[in-house]
């Protein structure tokens, strides 16, 4: 491969992966390296000293994103489905939604973001004489500590860092490491890569589903099968509980009557050129297939939602200690790896149930690389300073959501992380309740106007907004719709765009509503564009809600 004929590039801080963590780390990194920067310059100026660093040293944040797709985002471009915000900025977004606000503040900070580039080495700048890196020392105050190659069109790179975020997510396992029995026919799919082929590259995987793990891709996907016209025979999970989250159950098996099995598993598969039927089995306490308990399941497609493994292969060139368990990348209370100088976040240090709870890790991570990266600037006192404003990353009780089998008879609340499991009865009527009236309506303590009106008081809910919640789920069930439509441009091939729902819509619609998206495909002429709000298609049938992007395109 070639050289790449540019300058050697320079940068305070590289963060390695452009999904939710490393758009968080890059955009933390630069304001916190710009408020440095600054309040030094104004010292400067107070005592009239002169600027000093390395030669040819810029005054200004450099801050860098390297991500190895087409497009920055990550995961979070085929995530088209809503439940992303909801901590971070108290809403319901899309993937798409998401990633385009992340996006907008790398670029409001000043972040180079470098798509199509892929990091295939780390090494210590001090162990470049040695051929090998080395956790101990660190470059001269003024200098890089890091050298990273990496691969794009233009050919090899050659990239110094200050400090280095490690962002890189993580990757499903494969039908290779469940060693089920049987043939190798097409039609099996990890749950992620069928989300891909459906919701980027509009290509169907199958019509007769199942799906084996309970993972919340796995569930997730089951909904979207399902919508796109897809029979989802059953999902089949060998634990008690379901892996993914309560609300995932709810909303993506429940709503759609779709079977759940636990403690089973798939024990073989058959077919030759594709996938004609799966053998479910029970298992016992060890896991194993339940011998005289299998039986056959005729259908065309196996989705895989086995469990996610944090991705470190580049983490592994620089000789990062790794977790010999999860293989996530091993980190002290400030985020710093094994290597002093790299940082880790996200699902590449351990896998986490919400991308709002990456991001707020990720700026932790960035903000200390920027402090190692200042240290590495200055030297002396302004070098210690530095060491002194790393932060401490606590991992916070809440910052996991209700996971398992929701509770019967319950409805899961899905304003946030919580995951309230609450549960709706009819007014008291003066039956002794504490805090109630006597009138039927809901005057026990945290009930809301809405609960009063229709005549109901729930337990369960830890807020007046989560009772509100479960009244509209008793009463009137409603779902945003999540999908994709075609877009057709002229002398260009078609393309996939995002689109929701402007509102909730009434569950027995949504199917129907989902059908009339799919038959849709906006033509655009030539100079025209879409953005992100544009109303794609008007009060479709009897829901009356508008289809609107989610992203834009370019004219």
């Amino acid at each position: 491969m070639k050289q790449n004929q540019n300058a050697t590039m320079e940068y305070d801080v590289v963060v390695i992966g452009a999904g939710p963590g490393g758009l968080s780390a890059a955009a933390a990194a630069a304001e916190k390296l710009s408020a440095v920067i600054e309040g030094a310059a104004e010292k400067r100026s107070e005592t009239g000293a002169q600027e000093t660093g390395a030669p040819g040293q810029s005054s200004a944040a450099r801050v860098a994103v390297l991500e190895r797709e087409e497009i920055p985002g990550g995961i979070l471009n085929q995530c088209v489905h809503d439940g992303f915000g909801i901590v971070r900025y108290g809403a319901q977004l899309s993937g798409p939604e998401y990633a385009g606000i992340e996006i907008q503040k790398t670029f409001e900070a000043g972040v180079e973001i470098r798509t199509g580039c892929m990091v295939t080495e780390i090494r210590r700048i001090d162990a470049d004489s040695k051929g090998a890196a080395e956790p101990e020392g660190a470059a001269e105050p003024g200098g890089a500590s890091f050298r990273l190659t990496a691969v794009s069109r233009e050919g090899l790179a050659d990239i110094q860092a200050g400090a280095i975020v490690l962002a890189t997510g993580c990757r499903e396992r494969t039908r290779g490491m469940l060693s089920i029995p049987g043939t190798r026919p097409a039609g099996i799919y990890t749950a992620g890569v069928a989300q891909n082929l459906i919701n980027r590259k509009n290509l169907m995987v199958g019509r007769r589903v199942v799906i084996l793990g309970s993972g919340d891709i796995g569930l997730i996907m089951a909904r979207r099968l399902t919508l796109e016209g897809a029979e989802v025979i059953c999902v089949a999970e060998v634990m008690q509980q379901p892996s993914g989250l309560a609300r995932n159950v709810r909303q993506c098996l429940f709503d759609y009557d779709i079977p759940l099995h636990l403690r089973t598993t798939v024990s073989n598969i058959y077919g030759k050129g594709r996938l004609e039927a799966v053998e479910l089995s029970a298992v016992d306490e060890q896991l194993q297939p339940i011998p005289g308990t299998q039986r056959r399941v005729d259908c065309d497609t196996l989705i895989l939602s086995v469990g996610l493994i944090p991705e470190n292969e580049v983490a592994k060139t620089a000789q990062i200690a790794l977790d010999p368990v999860t293989n996530g990348t091993m980190t002290d209370q400030y985020l710093q790896t094994s290597v002093p100088g790299i940082f880790a976040c996200g699902n590449c240090r351990a896998v986490m149930d919400l991308a709002d709870f990456v991001s707020e890790q990720a700026e932790t991570a960035g903000k200390n690389a920027a402090a190692y990266a200042q240290r590495q600037r200055a030297g002396g006192s302004a070098s210690r300073q530095a060491e002194a404003d790393l932060i401490k990353w606590e991992k916070n009780p809440h910052n996991a959501a209700r996971k398992g089998m929701p509770e019967e008879g319950s409805v899961t609340c899905t304003l946030c992380p919580k995951g309230c499991q609450v549960k709706v009865v009819p007014g008291c009527q003066g039956k002794g309740i504490p805090g109630c009236q006597g009138k039927g309506m809901a005057a026990a303590s945290g009930q809301t106007p809405d609960a009063a009106d229709h005549g109901m008081i729930t337990t369960g809910n830890g807020c007046p907004r989560g009772a509100a919640f479960a009244i509209q789920e008793m009463t009137d069930p409603r779902r945003i719709l999540t999908t994709t439509i075609r877009v057709r441009r002229p002398g260009k091939s078609d393309l996939l765009l995002p689109v929701r729902s402007d509102r909730p819509v009434a569950l027995s619609e949504l199917r129907g509503l989902a059908e009339e998206v799919r038959q849709k495909v906006i033509a655009l002429s030539d100079g025209e564009g879409i953005e992100a709000g544009d109303v794609l298609m008007r009060c479709p049938g009897r829901v009356r809600a508008d289809i609107i992007a989610e992203k834009g395109i370019e004219a």
